[in-house]
């Protein structure tokens, strides 16, 4: 009787000690071939009933379910590390980062449209080369190098600062206001350094292209949905092109494929960039030629449940080579450019 009672105790405990488990669907990276897995299911977070990515006979699409009163990062950060070879062979690196942070917070939902206010909190940027590095950083005091205040001042005035943008559950945005308020807080600021009025002025239209509804429309339209409207299975791949350049003879290509839907997180690699290119001109004995090439590699996440990026991390790869020669001797130089580019990288 004892040893039975030992056996059922044991038993017992081998039921208690059995973790109940959850599936999720993902791509094999060994054969390429949609599959399901089973995991902890204390390690899956909780997937609501009606998700804002989900599937229809195994078809994914993407929607917006944002709760009014809550606030959403979107903080991006790229890091550059640049190295330079002269027709010596001697080398110069040099690194810099960027940092623009700011939050989403939702006012109010109507009619599938919702009013949402931007939150301008922060920019830093940061230069290291020969062992120096130089900070603009709108959360520290203003530098001390005159050629830096500038930077600073029009940072400054850029954050601390809110638009408001309304944008409706498919991720298209219709609208973003407040744009002009920012302007003139800007403008005033560069009032205490540029005392030629057409200067001033001249600076303050250059920002304004760069600055504008235009532009925050199209950074959003890229960082906030990625899977196509018509939606993508598990393992599809789609393809988006765009200019790299002024002239649209360079143009990026990407590769996305859905890699998972599950654990509360749809994942999206990335791959494709510029393909080689060589230009050569000549003049007389002389020919002067330029190479470059662009590699991109990373992944997107977005939360399964509210639509939102999660988290982003990708690397590009670019390599330019400049050659002049007479024919009979050459000369190059050759810049390389390793950079991540991030969206929420805490949340990495």
């Amino acid at each position: 009787m004892k040893n039975i009672a030992a056996l059922a105790l044991i038993s017992l405990a081998i039921i208690s000690c059995k973790k109940e488990t959850a599936t999720i669907t993902k791509v094999d990276p060994k054969t390429g071939k949609t599959i399901t897995v089973e995991v902890p299911a204390d390690s899956v977070a909780e997937v609501k009933e009606n998700p804002a990515i989900k599937d229809s006979l195994g078809v994914f699409t993407q929607s917006f379910k944002l709760e009014k009163g809550k606030t959403y990062p979107l903080t991006t950060y790229q890091r550059d590390v640049k190295t330079m070879t002269d027709p010596q062979g001697k080398t110069l690196n040099g690194t810099s980062e960027s940092t623009d942070e700011m939050t989403f917070t939702v006012n109010d939902v109507k009619g599938g449209v919702y009013d949402i206010t931007i939150n301008l909190i922060g920019k830093r940027n940061s230069q290291s080369a020969d062992g120096k590095t130089i900070v603009v950083d709108t959360k520290l005091p203003i530098p001390k190098e005159d050629n830096l205040k500038m930077i600073w001042n029009v940072n400054r005035a850029l954050t601390g600062n809110k638009l408001n943008m309304k944008m409706d559950s498919k991720g298209n945005v219709i609208s973003i206001t407040g744009f002009d308020a920012i302007y003139t807080k800007i403008s005033n600021a560069l009032g205490t350094l540029i005392k030629d009025a057409n200067q001033k002025a001249s600076a303050v239209a250059g920002l304004k292209q760069s600055f504008n509804e235009k532009v925050l429309k199209d950074q959003f339209s890229k960082n906030l949905t990625i899977i196509p409207k018509k939606g993508v299975k598990i393992g599809e791949k789609w393809t988006t092109s765009e200019s790299a350049d002024e002239s649209g003879k360079y143009k990026v290509t990407s590769y996305y494929v859905l890699k998972s839907v599950g654990n509360g997180i749809a994942e999206i690699s990335v791959t494709g960039g510029i393909p080689k290119k060589e230009e050569k001109k000549s003049q007389g004995e002389m020919t002067h030629s330029m190479s470059s090439e662009l590699a991109q590699n990373g992944t997107i996440k977005f939360d399964q449940n509210t639509g939102w990026i999660s988290n982003q991390n990708i690397n590009v790869k670019t390599t330019q080579v400049e050659t002049i020669s007479d024919g009979k001797q050459s000369q190059s130089m050759k810049s390389v450019s390793n950079a991540s580019v991030m969206v929420n990288p805490a949340a990495k």
